[in-house]
């Protein structure tokens, strides 16, 4: 079966930045190749030779992939929120929290309808995270 692996793109170089702090929180081995080590390198300006080309950190059985190398009409974080699955109340106080500093709240934590608890937080590099941990089964 086909896996979806979220990719995000960043502006001013902020990709290595980004996917160190989100290895921190989340854990898992963060692989870099910057441009000036792809095949890329001749095709780019001296300015752009030590951006991330492509990043990927990964555990278990899922991937985040990241990029300084943004397409000129991107803007980070629209349109675009991460989902992420926890497996404890403690896991997700702890992810909510960390993605929090320097981030902004945009919904805490809070018991949410369906069972689960849930909050919303757009972290330090514009990137909304939506957490839950599913605290009954949902309903079929």
């Amino acid at each position: 079966m086909a896996k979806l692996n979220p990719f995000l793109r960043f502006n001013n170089g902020k990709c290595r930045e980004a996917m160190n702090f989100y290895q921190k929180i989340l854990g898992g081995e963060l692989y870099f190749m910057i441009v000036k080590e792809s095949p890329m390198a001749g095709e780019m300006s001296s300015d752009k030779q030590d951006l991330i080309m492509h990043s990927s950190l990964t555990k278990g059985g899922w991937m985040l992939i990241g990029s300084d190398m943004m397409r000129d009409k991107a803007v980070v974080g629209d349109s675009v929120g991460l989902s992420l699955d926890c497996e404890s109340e403690k896991e997700i106080k702890m992810i909510f929290d960390s993605l929090s500093q320097g981030g902004e709240v945009f919904m805490p934590l809070e018991d949410a309808f369906w069972g689960a608890l849930f909050g919303i937080v757009i972290d330090k590099y514009g990137v909304e995270w939506m957490l839950n941990y599913q605290k009954t089964p949902m309903k079929k």
